[in-house]
């Protein structure tokens, strides 16, 4: 299962970088108050048929070994659990586990 959706989740990222600048334009458009009200409509019905997936905001943090959504450090991009069990082995560059 977890690899389903840690394959969903790159389609996602691939999806919402494919899209970002097309996104942003589009959206600064929309809040321009200054542009006529016909064309900001325009540029919003753009924005909606465009794929859902193609925003940042659907994009999830998951662990990239166990698909774990919750308490994912994003630099490392695994779970806190995971993280803690390889950083205890000494499995990970530069990461020590203290203890006083």
């Amino acid at each position: 299962m977890s690899e389903k959706r840690n394959r969903q989740d790159q389609k996602r990222r691939l999806l919402a970088a494919k899209y970002e600048w097309r996104r942003k334009l589009s959206k600064s458009f929309c809040k321009d108050p200054e542009l006529p009200s016909d064309m900001r409509d325009q540029h919003r019905s753009k924005l909606s048929k465009w794929p859902r997936n193609s925003s940042f905001a659907r994009v999830k943090n998951r662990c990239t070994f166990t698909g774990r959504s919750r308490s994912v450090y994003k630099f490392f991009r695994m779970s806190r659990i995971l993280f803690r069990g390889l950083a205890s082995r000494g499995s990970l560059r530069g990461i020590k586990k203290s203890s006083w």
